[in-house]
């Protein structure tokens, strides 16, 4: 096929997919802010705005009554009626979320599981949830397909999950599966590479080009990387496995699985035996460790989380050397060891890296609380869309 890239329909294809991504980005913008964020004049805004419209990706709006400087302009936002099914498979629960441009959450599902889910009833949960939301609330929405962040290795030329160790999944045509059962376009990423993307566009990692983000699930800990503002996956699409290495743990008297890696030692499955539950969503954890605290001065649980964050800290340490980032982002259950005490887990990070690489770096947690992993697999979705409206959209 012809290269059409410096053609006039290139161009305008491009400029098509600026206007969409600034949108779905920043949120509404006026007429008059596009032309400065593009550089391209006011009639050819006019026109592209006017296009996104027929083609039901954008709707405009009556100018900012409020803006009385210069002569109003109509304001262009990403269309409410389109959505992208986002899907995050777990061990213990299969959440799925209708997700707008702009990283909109409309609706969410967790879906607990008492067994390990196939790929095929997966796929089933999936299209069940989207025939119930076209039957409610969501009858009027246009999908534009469906993203799954998966905690496993994927591979990124053809989404085929090649190990996913804690669901058990081998060898998984996950994509082949879901569109099969939805009749949707689907995308399949890692988890935690996802989440990376999702705080580096949304979240707390938002205008930082280099960080590094670890995510705390119910499988274990996955990582994603941005650097010089793009994310790196990798020859393959495997990197930012973090929680296969093997961390130096200082006291012998803090290991628990011997010649375990990192997400052994450093486990959802450890804390929620701490406080006595044997599931829970992530706001549920959180506040459960919280309560433990203050009912007993909380000697286990305290006990349990100062030793996951000592050898995280060691973890971290090991990143900020080989990496260099100005920022990490701990997500998940990860976010409630940091949060409960940020201090410790930055100046024992501090403390055994680098001092050159670990004097810029900041410690976060995940700003987008639950929806990070929604938010990521959307943008999979849309990835496509994004890329080429006209395209996608025909």
């Amino acid at each position: 096929m012809k290269d059409r890239s410096g053609s006039f329909d290139g161009v305008h294809r491009r400029n098509l997919a600026r206007v969409l991504s600034l949108v779905h980005l920043e949120g509404p913008l006026s007429r008059a802010r596009l032309t400065a964020l593009t550089g391209l004049n006011r009639s050819t805004i006019a026109a592209l705005a006017g296009e996104l419209v027929e083609l039901g990706l954008a709707e405009e709006r009556a100018p900012d009554p409020t803006n009385r400087v210069g002569r109003p302009s109509p304001v262009v936002a990403p269309h409410p009626r389109l959505v992208a099914v986002a899907v995050n498979p777990e061990v213990d629960a299969v959440t799925v979320a209708a997700v707008g441009l702009g990283g909109r959450i409309e609706t969410r599902e967790r879906i607990e599981v008492d067994h390990l889910v196939t790929p095929e009833e997966t796929a089933r949960l999936i299209a069940d949830s989207i025939g119930r939301w076209r039957a409610g609330d969501l009858q009027d929405a246009r999908f534009a397909g469906v993203g799954l962040a998966v905690p496993g290795l994927v591979r990124a030329s053809d989404g085929l999950v090649r190990f996913a160790p804690h669901l058990e999944w081998r060898e998984v045509p996950i994509r082949a599966f879901v569109e099969e059962a939805t009749g949707l376009p689907s995308a399949v990423g890692n988890d935690a590479s996802l989440g990376a993307i999702a705080e580096h566009l949304f979240g707390a990692g938002r205008g930082v080009d280099d960080l590094l983000y670890l995510n705390g699930g119910a499988s274990g800990i996955g990582g994603g990387l941005i650097v010089h503002g793009r994310p790196v996956g990798g020859a393959s699409g495997y990197a930012g496995e973090f929680g296969q290495n093997r961390p130096g743990i200082a006291s012998a008297e803090d290991r628990r699985a011997n010649g375990g890696v990192l997400e052994d030692e450093v486990s959802r499955a450890r804390l929620l035996e701490a406080v006595g539950l044997r599931g829970a969503d992530e706001p549920t954890l959180a506040a459960a460790i919280r309560s433990a605290l203050e009912a007993s001065g909380g000697a286990p649980i305290a006990d349990e989380l100062a030793r996951q964050r000592r050898i995280l800290a060691t973890a971290l340490a090991n990143a900020v050397n080989v990496l260099n980032p100005s920022l990490v982002i701990l997500g998940g259950f990860l976010a409630t060891l940091a949060d409960l005490d940020p201090t410790a887990l930055r100046d024992a990070m501090a403390a055994q890296a680098m001092p050159a690489a670990a004097e810029d770096v900041d410690v976060r947690v995940a700003a987008l609380g639950e929806d990070r992993l929604m938010i990521g697999a959307a943008e999979a979705a849309f990835a496509g869309l994004l890329a080429d409206p006209l395209g996608a959209a025909g």
